[in-house]
């Protein structure tokens, strides 16, 4: 009989731990995506106006909110309604092929969904076309995103081709770009509900990370009783690694491998990138929604492993 009891509890102590499932479900112009049935973000690419593909909401640790409401949601006590643009989490850029497809208006681009590659597990594949205002193509992109459940913290990773599809098109220099989310309030550095600290790969911290290269950025800060944060990885693959980061102390993070200009106060143009006709690029960022600090939560080996 004892016997029997040890063997049970060796078998419940032994047994492997079940991991946490990755759901994905199509819906009117998005998909849900569930960890374990519950809500853990939502690919939204069609309605409301959108002028690109985004995610949001994005809840991270402990169900916590990890991006601004605005401009999905007005109101949200602690909220900036600025730059509309900013919306949640989101990839595009200021100038392409002069076109603006990181802000909003009359004369502004738009990245337009073409149809789902893949749904299915958890992964998001899609393909998209890049349009001036008139509807002309300018490029196009194939977007793999892929959500992972790590404990207790949250994965997204982006795995972006850009293509020229229409002739030649070069990705300007300027600061306004890339590959960009807007945190919640309370991880921002300055502002009435701000809680946010920042650091990069190199040892910069705060404000100082602006227009700085870095393999990584992390922004981290208390929300209700939690501490939590952002870390977002920039691949040493991409072009330009280790990239330049329009980080904001208002809560805007943007990895911009192309704004050399406004970083470095070398001359206009010294960033362009031109893709031939023909030719692609591929871009690859990480970002990990953890608990703790920087230090908690092992950022920077965190960083190693995910690069290998």
């Amino acid at each position: 009989m004892k016997q029997s009891l040890l063997l049970l509890l060796f078998a419940i102590i032994l047994a492997p731990v079940q991991a946490e499932k990755v759901s994905l479900k199509k819906a009117k112009g998005k998909v849900i995506v569930e960890i374990d049935g519950e809500l853990f973000t939502e690919y939204l690419y069609e309605g409301q106006g959108r002028s690109k593909p985004v995610l949001y909401p994005i809840l991270g640790p402990g169900g916590i909110r990890m991006t601004r409401d605005y401009p999905f949601k007005k109101g949200t006590p602690g909220e900036a309604s600025d730059h509309p643009h900013h919306a949640s989490l989101w990839f595009t850029h200021g100038d392409v092929n002069g076109i603006s497809f990181w802000h909003v208006g009359n004369n502004t681009g738009t990245i337009k969904h073409q149809k789902f590659i893949k749904v299915e597990g958890n992964t998001i594949a899609t393909t998209n076309k890049w349009l001036s205002a008139k509807g002309e193509e300018q490029c196009s992109d194939q977007t793999r995103i892929t959500f992972h459940a790590l404990g207790k913290n949250r994965a997204i990773d982006f795995d972006i081709t850009v293509d020229a599809t229409a002739g030649d098109v070069k990705f300007g220099d300027t600061k306004e770009g890339s590959m960009g989310i807007r945190t919640n309030p309370a991880l921002r550095l300055k502002g009435s509900v701000a809680k946010g600290q920042a650091v990069n790969s190199e040892g910069v911290t705060n404000k100082a990370v602006w227009g700085k290269r870095a393999k990584w950025v992390d922004y981290w800060g208390t929300i209700g009783a939690k501490t939590v944060g952002i870390g977002i990885f920039d691949h040493p693959g991409n072009p330009r690694h280790p990239t330049w980061w329009h980080a904001r102390d208002y809560g805007l993070i943007a990895a911009n491998p192309f704004g050399v200009h406004n970083f470095e106060r070398k001359p206009k143009g010294t960033g362009d990138l031109v893709i031939k006709s023909g030719k692609k690029v591929r871009f690859r960022y990480r970002f990990l929604f953890h608990e703790g600090d920087v230090k908690d939560a092992g950022i920077a080996e965190s960083y190693k492993t995910w690069a290998k």
